[in-house]
């Protein structure tokens, strides 16, 4: 991009969030100027508590889709799968080079082989300094911590600015993999000028600043060296620095590591492949080498930090799993804290657990975790360092996105140069100015298995309703000329009453349903579409006045 680029006073940068924004996940941004677009982050979230039977959520692209003829590169800031989960349904709609740094790279080619597709042609992996360059668009990549490894932040050069994308970041002074955050790249982004910082809001309420990731290395040091059986230990797959912590404090104690779940197994392969991890000859073993060594000698690294129903940690707390169960005496270590929604999925496990015998170490109280996102001290260093014109915060739930404003407020930032916006409500700039203009459609798109948007909040009613009150079916034969009845009503239950216990509700459902057939018979009414009406009407009043329930009801009526 040159100067003569940026003369242009007519231009308008237009950002386009189509997740993230009032919500913890489904992180994409779309960066729009001319005939030029740029996607910052594709990321899924995970289903809310109402949400029965969705397995992720992943933002609507149906935007993205009408201008997928501009858009020329998806930049990735680290590869959480709140920021990349959502890039295989993406890469299916069209073909565009992807840039990010190397383990948020190697986790997407995981995750798109998985699905039979490839990184496309042009994707390359960034490192800090690294800059991709697009017709209207200067990427430049600078370091920041983060609870991965690889973390970046974004100075984007448009013609209308400098812009500054924070990612997900803490200011981290001794990292695990000793690589801090870039503050003379911040520093200087501050001296050029910078129009809007978009920036992270997920800690804007916590006071003082976020601990540093080697604090758990203390912690886990203290743990092990008291255990006296095996350590069970979860976090997030993704969260490479504190498997690293783990194998360390492992091997200082003499402890061999068994890796157990799909999700972690993935991580730990592709980061030990790219060179994130570094792994003592030996260390490793699986779980059938594990009967060889005694409880004290072992560490299992195990999926389930979020109490997931099918994960491994969880599985075993309910003594489902075939190879591995709880011992008593064993030590649990939950070095995570949980999704909003997913709480009482953890204390469930740490219950089953604690059934079974074992000692759960959970919650900030045991110092087993820290965040990976900035605190109040951390995001006003962030404001004076990058002297922003404007701010948008991210990656937030609304009072975090609220506390974000208030400091910035707190900091002298000008109140109408804050935008606190939802996914969908688009931000113009232009060199003098910077506005709200009209929203688009941006809401979240369900996958449940193979399924992608065709599950609603109509399907999701009725799953609520089926769950609340179960389903009464109605089955009739009927003569397809007058209506008559030749079989049933038959009457099927499921998750309504136990059928034995409530024949007599049952014989006068039917008698109920029979008693509007046979009448309607003798008038000659066969529309199916009546007959089926009516029979919901009735019986529905009839089962409310009685157990003040509300059944689904399906009718089914066959013609002879």
């Amino acid at each position: 991009m040159t100067e003569q680029d940026n003369v242009r006073t007519d231009e308008t940068v237009r950002l386009v969030p189509l997740g993230g924004m009032g919500e913890i996940g489904k992180n994409m941004t779309v960066w729009e100027c001319d005939d030029d677009a740029i996607v910052v982050d594709t990321g899924l979230a995970f289903p809310e508590d109402e949400m029965l039977g969705v397995d992720i959520v992943i933002p609507d692209i149906e935007y993205l889709i009408s201008i997928r003829d501009k858009v020329s590169a998806i930049v990735l800031t680290h590869g959480h799968e709140d920021h990349i989960g959502a890039l295989p349904y993406v890469m299916q709609e069209m073909t565009v080079p992807v840039y990010g740094p190397g383990l948020a790279m190697g986790l997407a080619k995981q995750k798109l082989e998985e699905v039979g597709l490839r990184l496309p042609m042009g994707s390359k992996r960034v490192r800090p300094g690294d800059v991709v360059t697009t017709d209207r668009f200067e990427v430049e990549f600078f370091r920041v911590n983060h609870s991965i490894a690889d973390a970046m932040g974004l100075a984007v050069r448009t013609p209308v600015g400098l812009m500054v994308h924070s990612g997900d970041f803490k200011f981290d002074h001794t990292p695990i993999d000793g690589q801090v955050t870039d503050f003379a790249t911040l520093a200087r982004l501050g001296s050029e000028g910078v129009r809007c910082l978009i920036c992270d809001s997920t800690n804007a309420e916590k006071r003082g600043y976020t601990g540093s990731e080697r604090l758990v290395g203390e912690r886990l040091r203290d743990i092990f060296r008291a255990a006296e059986a095996r350590i069970l230990f979860t976090t997030f797959a993704s969260n490479v620095p504190r498997m690293q912590q783990v194998i360390d404090v492992s091997d200082r104690y003499g402890r061999k590591v068994c890796i157990v779940g799909r999700s972690m197994e993935n991580s730990f392969e592709v980061s030990l492949d790219m060179g994130y991890l570094d792994v003592p000859d030996g260390i490793m073993i699986d779980t059938e080498e594990m009967k060889r060594y005694e409880p004290h000698e072992v560490t299992l690294m195990i999926t389930g930090s979020q109490g997931e129903p099918m994960s491994a940690l969880t599985r075993m707390s309910l003594e489902q799993d075939r190879r591995l169960n709880i011992w008593p005496g064993d030590t649990v270590i939950i070095a995570a804290n949980p999704v909003p929604g997913n709480e009482k999925l953890v204390y469930r496990t740490v219950d089953n657990l604690s059934r079974l015998g074992a000692t759960v170490i959970y919650g900030a109280d045991y110092g087993v975790h820290v965040s990976g996102h900035a605190s109040r001290e951390e995001l006003k260093l962030l404001m004076n360092l990058t002297r922003p014109d404007s701010a948008i915060p991210i990656h937030g739930e609304y009072r975090h996105m609220k506390a974000f404003h208030d400091l910035a407020r707190s900091i002298g930032q000008p109140e109408d140069g804050i935008f606190l916006i939802d996914n969908g409500e688009v931000v113009e700039f232009t060199r003098n100015a910077a506005y709200r203009t009209d929203p688009i459609p941006a809401s979240g798109v369900l996958v449940d298995g193979l399924g992608v948007g065709d599950v609603g909040n109509v399907v999701l009613s009725d799953r609520e309703r089926l769950s609340q009150d179960g389903i009464i079916i109605v089955v009739v034969s009927i003569d397809g000329d007058t209506g008559t009845i030749l079989s049933g009503p038959e009457i099927l239950s499921r998750g309504f009453v136990y059928v034995r216990e409530s024949e007599d509700l049952l014989n006068e459902a039917r008698e109920r349903v029979a008693s509007y057939l046979k009448p309607a018979a003798s008038r000659g009414v066969t529309d199916r579409g009546k007959l089926k009406k009516r029979i919901r009407d009735s019986l529905g009043s009839y089962i409310y006045e009685r157990l003040h329930r509300r059944p689904m009801i399906l009718p089914i009526i066959m013609d002879v």
